[in-house]
Formats: C-alpha cells, sequence, structure tokens
C-alpha cells in the first residue's frame, strides 16, 4: 500500500516556508491506518519491548494501538501543565520555537526496554527531549519510531546512537 499518498501536504503551516504533512488523512482512512498499524506491530512483536512511549499528539494514535497489540503498557510524554501527578521535563528546540515535554516521574521503571513512537521526524528536538526523559527515568530506548521521516531537516543527527525507523520519507521542511 502507498501510505506516502494518504499523507496530505499543508504549506506554509503552521509557519511561513514549513511544509506540513498532515496523518489526518491517513487516519481517516481504515484500510491505510490498519495497515500502517499492522507494519509497525509486524516490526517490533518479536523485540523485547516492556513500554511503549507516544509524543504528544499524534504518538498517542500509533503508540497506544501498537502498545495494545504487543500486550505492553502505554506512557505519553505531554505538554507542561497537562498531567496530574509530579513530572520530569526536558526542553528542546523544534523547527519553528523551543518547548518543553513532561512525563509522570512514575512512568518508566528503571531497566525498562522502551520503544518511542512518533509520527513524524523533523529536526529531531522533540524526539531527544523524549529519549532524555526516558534515560533519565532508567528506561533503555530499544528504537524510535515514526510514520514520517524528514531527512533534509536532519533530526537522525540528534539520535545518533539510537536505532531510528521510519516507515516513508518526505522531501522539504
Amino acid at each position: 500500500m502507498d501510505l506516502k499518498s494518504k499523507i496530505r501536504t499543508v504549506p506554509h503551516w503552521p509557519v511561513e516556508g514549513v511544509m506540513f504533512r498532515d496523518i489526518t488523512t491517513l487516519l481517516q482512512d481504515g484500510e491505510a491506518f490498519k495497515h500502517s498499524c499492522d507494519e509497525l506491530y509486524k516490526r517490533y512483536k518479536e523485540m523485547k519491548i516492556d513500554v511503549v512511549v507516544g509524543i504528544e499528539s499524534r504518538g498517542f494514535v500509533f503508540g497506544s494501538v501498537l502498545a495494545y497489540l504487543l500486550g505492553v503498557g502505554f506512557v505519553p510524554v505531554r505538554k507542561p501543565g497537562k498531567l496530574p501527578y509530579k513530572t520530569v521535563s526536558e526542553e528542546y528546540e523544534k523547527e519553528y520555537g523551543k518547548d518543553k515535554i513532561i512525563m509522570h516521574e512514575d512512568s518508566i521503571k528503571k531497566g525498562q526496554k522502551v520503544l518511542l513512537v512518533d509520527d513524524l521526524i523533523a529536526t529531531g528536538g522533540t524526539c531527544s527531549a523524549a529519549v532524555r526523559l526516558i534515560e533519565k527515568l532508567g528506561g533503555e530506548v530499544v528504537e524510535c519510531a515514526f510514520l514520517i521521516d524528514l531527512p533534509e531537516l536532519k533530526g537522525k543527527e540528534k539520535l545518533k546512537g539510537y536505532k531510528i525507523f521510519s516507515m516513508m520519507e518526505f522531501e522539504g521542511t
């Protein structure tokens, strides 16, 4: 299945010059969504994974489905002010500004094997901050999984030393 054709590109959103890759069109297509989830499950079903971490908000969609299929827990990485218990945080740079992400301080146990999931890797800022949070809590990142990679933004360079998987690539920013 050509999943790439299921992704809508929205020019100049959220700022001028950014080509936003919108996965909502893929999610609306039941066959494409199922195929995406099935492919991720096939990749990870034989790996030893204790927990799946999904990055807000589109990483929640694929991460929670994958955690369910793998029979493991799901941990959300959120924006500040969205989690009710004690949290740890990391600041990062993204392609159009600074931001911060948080996790509950008890969400990852020392030594757990973690699969980190998001819809897209661009500059790698969000994912590298999530990796730091996981490791701060004692988790071991098995792999970082994305539907989409934007290689021109060199996000993978911020994740050197980690295994990275993406289902498709798009040119541009």
